[in-house]
């Protein structure tokens, strides 16, 4: 379940209907990952359906949709509150239940990729939330069980998304590897096949012959603005 929270944070919402008195909550959660979706319904004990929801032909996206006023007010309890988008807080999940959190929340809004500096493959991992106290406090207490210094968050703005502002936190290489282990250590039945497959592969790239170098900024970040360190 704290996996589904994680992952509700990220792509999940909670819907008020303020005209209809009782049971005025409906529960979401959206992917395009259809089987991934039948999962965290099974990991709900949910038996209703899952629909289609509007997208293109090629990427069309899937809902967890039902009216459910205990669920919606438990979530309230945490944090998160409808219109989550604008107000979502800081969340207290306990350690014991954060690698699966933090999976979970990693599968909904985080990415993955491999790519190359010089020649010598390099791996990137990013989380992304339009709440700075949700992501500082996430970014604190992921960074202290991993045993790595604080990340610095970084401000963007979506233009795509009517100028939408959203902060990020990035990873890379030997932090990638501490957090794979952290989120996956625990040998979880729960999470995506095609983001972990990128772990994977990773662990088989040769790179004995790496030598660290101080690069440059990163291409791109002189556009972003730096909130915090």
């Amino acid at each position: 379940m704290a996996y589904v929270l994680g992952f509700f944070v990220a792509d999940g919402c909670i819907i008020l209907n303020k005209n209809r008195k009782k049971n005025p909550f409906i529960f979401n959660i959206t992917s395009v990952d259809l089987k991934h979706l039948y999962k965290i319904k099974k990991a709900l004990g949910s038996e209703h359906k899952i629909s289609n929801k509007s997208g293109n032909s090629s990427n069309i996206a899937h809902q967890i949709h039902f009216r459910n006023s205990v669920l919606a007010n438990d979530l309230i309890k945490l944090g998160i509150f409808p219109r989550k988008t604008y107000n979502l807080k800081s969340i207290k999940v306990p350690n014991k239940y954060f690698p699966d959190f933090v999976r979970g929340f990693f599968d909904g809004d985080g990415s993955v990729y491999t790519y190359k500096v010089n020649g010598t493959s390099q791996i990137k991992v990013g989380f992304v939330s339009v709440s700075l106290p949700f992501l500082t406090e996430f970014n604190q207490q992921l960074c202290s069980n991993i045993g790595i210094s604080i990340k610095s968050i970084h401000k963007t703005v979506d233009k795509r998304k009517g100028r939408m502002i959203r902060y990020d936190i990035c990873f890379y290489v030997d932090d990638c590897e501490k957090l794979s282990k952290f989120m996956y250590g625990n040998n979880p039945s729960l999470y995506l096949p095609r983001k972990r497959r990128i772990f994977e592969k990773w662990k088989l790239i040769n790179r004995r012959s790496y030598i660290k170098r101080n690069y440059p900024s990163k291409i791109g970040w002189h556009l972003n603005q730096k909130v915090s360190t």
